[in-house]
């Protein structure tokens, strides 16, 4: 009888007097789809607008926002780790610590994307020349005005990235949805102003990004000033960094950097091993990659959802509601990302028949797009959206650690085995792809189970 109590607990949906209504997770999760979609498809209208400037100003932009990945992580980690912070104590019902969270992230991340921007603006031709050995002397051209302006970007990025973290700490979705709407319109209307008006090229492109990551870091700032915020800037108090608190941001925030830095590391490797395939499987990667960000875009939201309702449980010290809220939310992840999977599985010729490509690079497109479908079913969820709640509940050194194993041996390693071994191809980096997401599932699943990602105080 008490097993069967333990494990109706264990497996429990709904948790009686929740602290999130239906209608509190809708408003919630609804605009951070929207969200979702507007940074992928805006992104690859960016993408387009680039091209009319010609090859050269494409593979600089290209090469250049590979580094932007790696060293935008690093903001993104932080406002990640300040997000969860902040969520406990809004949990906990400790409105000063959950204002001087905020405070602290925002300081912090604007010393620090600091530090980043100026030797990057500084040292951007040696390091452009140290990372991709000799290019053509009109792309490194192209490619250091590009990054000149992108490092100028940097501090707004990072008071972006951590403004929003707060603001769906706070369960405020909506105001984070329209500021991202108003960045992209800024940048899609900046392109065509500067790029195909001006003909500015690669600097009227940089100069758009530059400009929409300024005014949306602006807007965000302002709205946080709102002392009607539970978790507030406060205009009138001091300003000065505050080591305790940025050790508990840090907690999560570094080894979710390492995680995020790692896997964009071996997705450069990867890269190096696929750039000696032939095009028609280059294309057909390229694909397929775009195709899946956009299949998972509901799962996305749904993971970034979860940090704010786990995080404010555990603040809570609501173990109980944790874990019934840790299974709706992976119920849900589950119900969003099969439909459009699901599509993919079944018509997989018709998403590859949207992009003009040879008839071996759709073909190749297509046997992967089926089983990137079926695995993603099964696995996505686990593998991606189960280790935000493990990060929510202050367990990240676990997934850090997961995470960075798995790539290593699996992802990487099984790659250069059966690309290069047995022979497999494009189909080869994929199926090590799946392998890692197997793996990384197996040991978060036996984690949620048993409970210990339950056991972790970082408040």
């Amino acid at each position: 009888m008490g097993d069967s109590l333990t494990r109706r607990k264990r497996f429990s949906f709904t948790p009686e007097g929740g602290m999130f209504s239906g209608r509190a997770l809708a408003a919630l999760i609804l605009p951070l789809i929207v969200e979702q979609f507007l940074a992928v498809l805006v992104g690859m209208a960016d993408t387009v607008m680039v091209t009319a400037t010609g090859e050269n100003a494409v593979s600089a932009v290209s090469l250049v926002d590979t580094l932007n990945v790696l060293l935008i992580q690093v903001f993104s980690a932080m406002g990640a780790g300040g997000a969860i912070i902040a969520a406990q104590y809004l949990g906990h019902k400790d409105l000063p610590n959950a204002c001087d969270a905020s405070k602290q992230l925002m300081l912090s991340s604007l010393i620090l994307s600091t530090l980043v921007a100026v030797p990057v603006a500084i040292f951007r031709g040696p390091m452009l020349g140290l990372i991709y050995g000799r290019l053509d002397e009109d792309i490194l051209r192209q490619a250091e005005d590009y990054l000149l302006l992108s490092a100028l970007s940097y501090p707004f990025l990072a008071l972006y990235n951590g403004g929003v973290g707060l603001l769906r700490a706070m369960g405020n979705s909506k105001s984070s949805m329209w500021t991202s709407l108003v960045m992209n319109l800024i940048n899609i209307a900046g392109n065509a102003l500067l790029i195909y008006g001006c003909g500015l090229g690669v600097v009227g492109a940089g100069a758009a990004s530059l400009l929409s990551r300024a005014v949306s870091a602006l807007i965000i700032l302002k709205l946080l000033f709102n002392p009607h915020l539970p978790a507030h800037l406060e205009k009138h108090k001091g300003w000065r960094l505050e080591w305790g608190m940025i050790r508990r941001i840090m907690q999560v925030g570094v080894p979710n950097g390492l995680e995020n830095g790692l896997f964009q590391v071996g997705k450069l490797v990867i890269a190096g091993v696929l750039a000696a395939l032939p095009a028609s499987m280059i294309a057909a990667n390229a694909i397929c990659n775009s195709v899946s960000s956009v299949v998972n875009i509901p799962g996305n939201a749904m993971a970034l959802a979860s940090i704010t309702v786990i995080g404010q449980c555990m603040g809570a010290g609501d173990v109980r509601q944790a874990r019934a809220y840790g299974n709706r939310m992976l119920g849900l992840m589950y119900a969003s990302v099969f439909p459009t999977n699901l599509l993919l599985l079944l018509f997989p010729a018709f998403f590859a028949g949207i992009f003009n490509i040879s008839p071996a690079g759709t073909e190749a497109s297509i046997e992967i797009m089926r089983l990137y479908a079926i695995f993603s079913i099964i696995l996505w969820t686990p593998s991606f959206g189960l280790p935000n709640l493990l990060r929510a509940a202050g367990d990240a050194r676990y997934t850090m650690a997961v995470s960075m194993v798995s790539m290593l041996v699996l992802r990487l390693g099984m790659c250069y085995l059966m690309v290069y071994a047995m022979d497999l191809g494009l189909l080869g980096i994929w199926l090590a792809m799946f392998a890692d997401w197997a793996a990384r599932a197996a040991f978060f699943v036996t984690r949620y189970l048993n409970g210990k990602w339950l056991r972790h105080k970082l408040i």
